[in-house]
């Protein structure tokens, strides 16, 4: 990261610098990664745009690249409010209110930055808003001789999405924001002050079980993808197609997953949801988003664990 980086961080601390690159680079490989994964249901892989107009695979993956620094500066940040030996409560809650104010002004500057290089193109600004909290929550567990669970990481991410930002701007415009209070529904907020329950209880075990099976890594990732697209309320999916087309998407995920024992049944279903996401012009973008979280977890837990992580598409990217 070059020192005149507008989200530079020094820190005098070998260890803490290569812990917060760490953590930046399992955060970018998620993103590059979840582009990568092909096929998916309306959105960009290697076969192309899916039902975008102005995305494509390599922008998906040189937008993560760029925003390498911010996840480094949201791990810094996490480590310099590190609490997690601290007994108390009020202490707890201010060094949260303070790093969620941090994370928020490290992750508008890295969403400027992302926005000058696309062109105005929104690639990845819900995936900084989620990977940003889990990296900060990752980063303060920096004891080698701590074994964090992906519930855990995420528990302490909800906690610090809890608090108040008040520098954040009251109403944005994102489309996002507006899905939710159209419909009602908690979007990639309400995710993050929950828990990220949908990565927690649905997506983990599916990838997992996955993988328990024998099935392939795309086959496993895919199934992660699929078991967040058929509980969530993506607001990618409602702001495009609003309610009906929600409820397809979410029935075509659940039939790809039923027929999952079914090699010829479940490339039929899975060619059936390709097709209805074109033809709705939908993107799940927040299930996708909620997969790079998944992603980054599972690669993380399983270096706490010292294991050796799954085989990386993009592992010599």
């Amino acid at each position: 990261m070059r020192a005149d980086h507008p989200l530079s961080i020094n820190t005098h601390s070998s260890h803490a610098v290569e812990r917060a690159m760490r953590l930046a680079n399992l955060a970018v490989m998620a993103l590059i990664d979840e582009a990568t994964l092909t096929p998916k249901p309306g959105l960009v892989d290697l076969r192309g745009r899916g039902a975008h107009r102005d995305l494509d695979w390599m922008m998906m993956c040189d937008s993560a690249d760029m925003l390498h620094p911010t996840f480094y500066a949201m791990a810094v940040a996490g480590m310099r409010h590190d609490n997690s030996h601290d007994n108390l409560h009020d202490d707890q809650h201010r060094n949260d209110q303070i790093l969620r104010e941090e994370l928020g002004e490290i992750g508008r500057v890295g969403e400027a930055v992302m926005l000058r290089a696309t062109g105005g193109v929104n690639t990845h600004r819900g995936a900084i808003w989620t990977l940003g909290l889990l990296v900060g929550a990752a980063a303060q567990h920096i004891d080698t001789a701590h074994i964090d669970t992906a519930a855990g990481i995420a528990s302490r991410a909800g906690a610090i999405a809890r608090q108040t930002d008040r520098h954040a701007p009251t109403i944005t415009g994102n489309k996002g924001e507006q899905a939710c209070l159209t419909y009602g529904v908690g979007g990639a907020r309400g995710q993050a002050m929950a828990g990220f329950p949908h990565v927690v209880h649905h997506a983990l075990p599916s990838l997992h079980a996955a993988r328990l099976r024998g099935l392939g890594e795309d086959h496993a990732r895919l199934n992660a993808l699929l078991a967040v697209m058929a509980e969530l309320d993506d607001t990618c999916i409602l702001s495009r197609g609003g309610v009906p087309a929600l409820h397809i998407m979410q029935a075509g995920a659940r039939a790809v997953l039923q027929a999952d024992d079914d090699r010829l049944a479940r490339e039929a279903a899975l060619r059936q949801l390709v097709q209805q996401a074109l033809a709705l012009n939908v993107s799940p973008g927040g299930a996708a988003d909620l997969l790079a979280a998944t992603l980054f977890l599972d690669s993380l837990t399983m270096e706490y664990k010292n294991e050796t992580p799954a085989l990386s598409a993009t592992a010599t990217h």
